[in-house]
């Protein structure tokens, strides 16, 4: 019991005189690092104001001012330190230390990160527009720094990670989207008849894009039809329902003007050969 009591005692003498020596400084290291969060926070909304007002993209300026606010307070805790006579060096090796090992644990994450801050310098896309990228295709819905949102027909969200945006063939087609296909028609049937038709029939569709005009013509001459080609824009959001309602349309109005599509034909001829047979 006394040893223990002689121990309390030693440690209470020790905390007493290490208080009487450095009062003062951790009186300065606390009020710095007070100073450092409030100045922080200051530099922040400071900063957020600056770049709201010159409208700057939110979320660059949310991780610029991010990343300024915390350079500002660990600098003020690094001074705080310094105060009270506590070396930083072995701090600063740890520090080192630990970001090369999570850099190389985390090198998808941190590509995604530099390729989110890429994307929202260079702003090859924004928010509402049609992007197919990676084999998938959707409307922007949200720009993060790590990853993209986007939102397919089906009201499917797809997150496509921003090193994928950067290294990756990207087609931005914006608001739409362009529909593909042909139509057979009959070699007995004027074609410029059958163009001026579908033309007709896809102006009455208020879906398909007027800025962007339909192309219709002549694709190619087949076996068995003269194949026409469409080419129209459709919101990126309707794009299915859009194409299946006009190819329902094309088809009642070319049955109505009795424009006949032709299915293939073939003739086939089997040739053969008499043989007289004898018994032997």
């Amino acid at each position: 019991m006394d040893k223990e009591l002689q121990t309390l005692q030693k440690f209470y003498n020790i905390v007493i005189e290490f208080l009487t020596n450095y009062s003062f400084q951790l009186l300065g290291a606390l009020i710095i690092v007070i100073i450092g969060w409030f100045s922080a926070k200051y530099a922040y909304t400071l900063l957020m104001r600056v770049f709201e007002r010159n409208h700057f993209d939110s979320t660059l300026a949310k991780f610029v001012a991010g990343v300024v606010k915390m350079l500002i307070f660990v600098a003020m805790v690094v001074i705080a330190l310094g105060k009270i006579g506590i070396s930083i060096a072995p701090f600063v090796a740890a520090i080192g230390a630990v970001s090369l090992t999570a850099g190389l644990a985390l090198q998808g994450s941190v590509s995604n990160y530099a390729a989110g801050v890429l994307l929202i310098i260079s702003r090859p896309f924004k928010v509402g527009d049609t992007l197919s990228v990676a084999g998938v295709y959707g409307v922007v819905e949200e720009i993060k720094l790590s990853y993209t949102m986007l939102r397919n027909e089906d009201e499917e969200l797809i997150t496509v990670p921003n090193k994928q945006m950067i290294g990756d063939v990207l087609v931005n087609s914006f608001d739409v989207r362009v529909v593909e296909t042909t139509i057979g028609v009959a070699y007995e049937q004027d074609p410029a008849k059958a163009i001026a038709l579908i033309k007709e029939v896809l102006s009455g569709f208020k879906e398909v894009s007027k800025e962007h005009k339909p192309v219709v013509g002549i694709a190619k001459f087949g076996d068995s039809a003269i194949e026409l080609g469409l080419r129209y824009w459709v919101p990126t959001k309707s794009f299915f329902k859009t194409q299946y309602e006009v190819n329902s349309a094309l088809y009642a109005a070319l049955q109505q003007h009795h424009i006949t599509i032709p299915y293939p034909k073939r003739e086939v001829k089997i040739l053969g050969e008499k043989f007289d047979s004898k018994e032997v």
